[in-house]
């Protein structure tokens, strides 16, 4: 089900929700300018290889071009993290900093048009609620915690993956937990792809709606880690898992303004 919008009324402009939304695309756009091609075997591109192997992507066997340097570099890398917060990395100065930064600028880095178009739509239909209820400053920090658990839960699932995990889903998770805490009962108005209505919004209580999209999070969840072959890429599971839990736990600690 693909939301399009919901019936719970806003009593302020969400700046900041529309913030997000314009940096998120703006990163996305600068990507779209980047170098992308596969490099011929030449001298110069396998001592790029090796360079970006040892250095940015740690480890991440990826083409040698600006594209992937970019996603590697601000990308979060569960091994790489990890390894750097014990101290065993080897990083020093600004590269242990951006090392430890990347698993907050990993949230505003997307891999496709489907990725960035989804998350985006989600935030800007829940997302304005959640900032009414906890201020400008408190949703920005909420955003950004949530994104930060989500990659930390996904990275203790596998920290020894050099899989750099991106995108703003598990930040978005952690609105949709926080929007199923404080507005169960708000009806979502969504369209269905693949059916005769497609085009038609149809209203969905919002527990119905967000319920079944976390449990078809926590089944596939489930489904990575009794099948062994599906680790090192695809769909971050427990970022998303990870991060709607801490949404609700957050909002069900009772912080935020309620809004009548």
């Amino acid at each position: 089900m693909i939301p399009v919008g919901d019936s719970t009324r806003r009593h302020s402009t969400p700046w900041v929700t529309y913030a997000i939304i314009l940096a998120n695309f703006a990163v996305f756009i600068a990507m779209l300018g980047m170098d992308a091609t596969v490099p011929r075997a030449t001298p110069g591109a396998t001592q790029r290889f090796v360079e970006q192997t040892a250095g940015p992507c740690y480890g991440y066997r990826a083409p040698p071009n600006d594209l992937n340097e970019f996603i590697c570099r601000w990308g979060f890398q569960p091994k790489e993290f990890f390894d750097t917060v014990r101290g065993e990395s080897g990083l020093t100065g600004a590269a242990r900093r951006q090392a430890l930064l990347a698993i907050v600028t990993a949230v505003f880095i997307h891999g496709g048009w489907l990725h960035i178009l989804g998350n985006m739509l989600f935030l800007w239909v829940f997302g304005d609620n959640i900032e009414d209820r906890l201020g400008k400053l408190g949703f920005l920090a909420f955003y950004l915690a949530s994104g930060v658990v989500a990659s930390l839960v996904q990275g203790l699932m596998d920290p020894t993956s050099v899989v750099p995990v991106v995108g703003a889903s598990g930040a978005v998770a952690g609105v949709l937990g926080a929007y199923l805490v404080w507005f169960p009962r708000s009806t979502v108005h969504v369209v269905i792809p693949f059916f005769i209505l497609l085009f038609i919004p149809l209203p969905v209580p919002a527990f119905l709606m967000i319920g079944l999209w976390f449990l078809q999070n926590l089944f596939a969840g489930y489904a990575t880690i009794v099948d062994t072959a599906s680790t090192g890429g695809g769909v971050a599971w427990f970022a998303h898992i990870g991060g709607f839990l801490f949404g609700a736990l957050v909002a069900m600690t009772g912080v935020g303004r309620r809004r009548r």
